[in-house]
């Protein structure tokens, strides 16, 4: 007879079956592998074996089952290879989504710069009297009823144009977006793993604006000795490679990208770790992985400058702290007149975000 097991008490399981505990902890471990389902659910049956993650009564094989079942998983039958589904895929990203933001929201920090007030869609705490050419949804019609009664009293009801109270509603500008991540093999370089966060932040990012901003436009580019675009859909497989950082290649992709862009405002998004050591010379590649070389980083800047022209500005997220890397930085950044933050693995979520957030509160000029 076994009798009663005592557990310490979890308050984000509690009503969670067996199969749900397990899928949060699949979806983490698939962040970590690149979206290797085979390789996810080996971690995954050693940490079974070490904890018994959901008690006797469910194994991994049970669980595996239930993916298949429920769409997250499928099999090659000739060869017992798993893969992930499109919906394992969305859940990823709205697991980094909330990972991410809700971080934020417990920071105490969600202070904008530039809260500014306008036509827009999300609604705020002040109001203002009616002025022509306001919109009946934005009338306060609670605030209104009450003003009617106390300006002309409760026997006969009246109201009028002096009693009508707006809510205000923030501005939030339509974006285009390109998000620059460096996919270098220094991005793995040193028993750090900075690519992780980066797809993470990119994953979160995504379902971001696709759920609450549909009407912008996010491009994803990634960048090592070339750089190419990608689509949403292949962000849980993203690694780095062995290669050298051709940021140059990386901007001149994203402001072809922006010019074909509609929306008025336009931006990059740049997350990576080192200096820009490659270039494309004609058919070779110029490469210099000692120090800042001057034709490189001149072609660099000179590209922030062209970017800033074209009313583009690059905010950069630098994932390293050496003096003379963050000094290359603040040039680049001063020339485009962007910005630019010195961000560790466990903050540059919240940078981003920020700064996101800050970049829709704004009015097109």
């Amino acid at each position: 007879m076994i009798g009663t097991q005592f557990t310490k008490f979890d308050p984000q399981q509690k009503g969670q079956s067996s199969f749900d505990r397990m899928l949060n902890m699949f979806l983490q471990l698939l962040s970590y592998t690149s979206g290797d389902a085979n390789e996810a659910l080996g971690w995954l049956t050693e940490l079974d074996k070490e904890f018994d993650l959901a008690g006797n009564h469910y194994g991994i094989g049970d669980f595996i089952e239930d993916l298949k079942d429920k769409g997250y998983l499928t099999e090659k039958t000739a060869t017992g290879e798993f893969r992930i589904t499109p919906k394992s895929e969305q859940s990823i990203r709205k697991r980094a989504l909330e990972e991410i933001f809700g971080k934020l929201k417990k920071s105490g920090m969600g202070n904008h710069g530039t809260y500014l007030s306008g036509r827009g869609d999300e609604q705020n705490s002040d109001t203002r009297p009616y002025q022509f050419g306001d919109t009946l949804e934005q009338i306060d019609f609670t605030a209104s009823i009450r003003n009617a009664q106390v300006n002309h009293g409760l026997e006969i009801f009246s109201m009028h144009q002096e009693d009508l109270e707006i809510r205000e509603t923030d501005f939030k500008a339509q974006t285009s977006t390109a998000l620059m991540i460096d996919i270098s093999h220094s991005m793995i370089l040193y028993g750090e793993d900075r690519i992780t966060p980066a797809r993470k932040v990119a994953m979160a990012l995504s379902e971001l604006i696709i759920t609450r901003y549909p009407k912008d436009t996010l491009d994803i580019i990634v960048f090592g000795n070339d750089a190419w675009q990608i689509q949403i859909k292949d962000l849980p497989y993203l690694n780095v490679g062995p290669y050298h950082t051709n940021t140059i290649a990386g901007l001149e992709l994203a402001m072809d990208i922006l010019r074909r862009r509609k929306n008025p405002n336009k931006q990059i998004f740049m997350i990576t770790d080192g200096k820009p050591t490659c270039m494309k010379a004609g058919k070779r590649y110029y490469k210099n992985s000692f120090g800042l070389d001057r034709k490189i980083i001149s072609r660099t800047l000179s590209l922030a400058g062209q970017c800033r022209k074209l009313r583009i500005p690059v905010t950069t997220f630098m994932l390293a702290s050496d003096p003379w890397l963050q000094s290359f930085v603040r040039d680049f950044t001063e020339i485009n007149n962007g910005k630019a933050f010195f961000s560790g693995l466990d903050n540059l979520g919240q940078f981003v975000f920020y700064d996101f957030e800050n970049n829709k509160r704004k009015i097109v000029k």
